[in-house]
């Protein structure tokens, strides 16, 4: 069976993460590797000896049949625009946009153009989240509250310095490491609706929040929280937690999934198993076989909750 080719703009620290993903599937090949940052271009073409294009219109000509755009948020919609100009199917890193105008811009521009799309959503594929869907299905009586705590000792963290990342226009931790939780939430159970929230910014007006402090509901009913803080005297920590009257349940730091019973201690759950790649599944959407894929229409509902909570 011929080899799924995927077309890869932006050569940051995901990016490159998604360059490792291609080379370790057999069914996937890079057509090439784009970024404006030509010293970061060069670097990582020599590192992985993938091709390498010096334009954003050399890359589309060699007709990969996906794109990866891997760039700050404020140019998803542009580069989508042109992407779907060429009817290449397009797989967005996540927050889809910069805002949920440019959101609808690219939903319209696929639907549009009749391609196919795709969110980067890595939660969503791993195993521990196939695990917490194990755990909800077992014994956990009532669900009565979802909490979503996020700290950080300085934002940006360590490894991801870039001159965006720190700004209120593109960063933050809202715009970063919510969307992911915002969309596992939506899976498990449905639309949100934000009630009530409180974002604090530093005095420097070109600098992204310090704190979010928010309650929301599901669809259903179930209640929210939703509290985020860096810049504070601790370890990073995220703990993702569902409580049940019979049990809880905690994604904690992204792989890790712990249980706990009343009057007990938690304890860690070992994840077995994990669904499909993000790639396959994108591979797999091709084929037109069985694929979970978070497309554009639903990174647009994460992307309004996004732009909610950063007013």
């Amino acid at each position: 069976m011929t080899k799924t080719t995927i077309g890869i703009i932006g050569t940051g620290v995901v990016g490159e993460r998604i360059i490792n993903q291609a080379l370790q599937n057999e069914n996937y090949k890079i057509a090439a590797i784009f970024d404006e940052n030509k010293e970061r271009l060069t670097l990582l073409a020599e590192k992985y000896s993938v091709r390498k294009v010096e334009s954003l219109q050399q890359l589309l000509s060699l007709k990969p049949d996906w794109v990866y755009i891997g760039t700050p948020p404020v140019s998803h919609a542009p580069l989508a625009e042109e992407i779907a100009k060429h009817g290449l199917h397009i797989l967005s890193e996540k927050p889809l946009a910069h805002d949920a105008t440019d959101g609808e811009t690219m939903v319209k521009v696929a639907a549009d153009a009749k391609i196919k799309s795709a969110m980067h959503f890595p939660l969503m594929y791993g195993a521990a989240v196939h695990q917490l869907k194990k755990e909800l299905a077992e014994e956990m009586g009532d669900i009565t509250r979802i909490e979503l705590h996020t700290y950080f000792p300085e934002w940006p963290r360590k490894w991801q310095q870039n001159p965006w990342i720190a700004s209120r226009e593109q960063g933050g931790f809202i715009r970063e490491i919510f969307p992911h939780y915002l969309q596992l939430t939506h899976h498990l159970f449905g639309e949100i609706t934000i009630l009530a929230h409180e974002t604090t910014y530093p005095e420097n007006v070109e600098l992204c929040e310090t704190g979010v402090t928010a309650l929301a509901k599901t669809v259903g009913g179930i209640p929210i929280v939703i509290n985020g803080l860096s810049t504070i005297g601790q370890e990073e920590r995220i703990d993702y937690k569902i409580f049940g009257t019979k049990k809880v349940v905690t994604l904690r730091n992204w792989s890790q999934v712990w249980t706990s019973n009343a009057y007990e201690a938690e304890i860690e759950i070992i994840p077995e198993g994990a669904p499909q790649t993000m790639l396959e599944a994108c591979r797999n959407q091709l084929l037109d076989e069985e694929a979970f894929v978070v497309t554009f229409e639903e990174g647009l509902k994460v992307q309004r909750w996004v732009d909610e909570l950063l007013k």
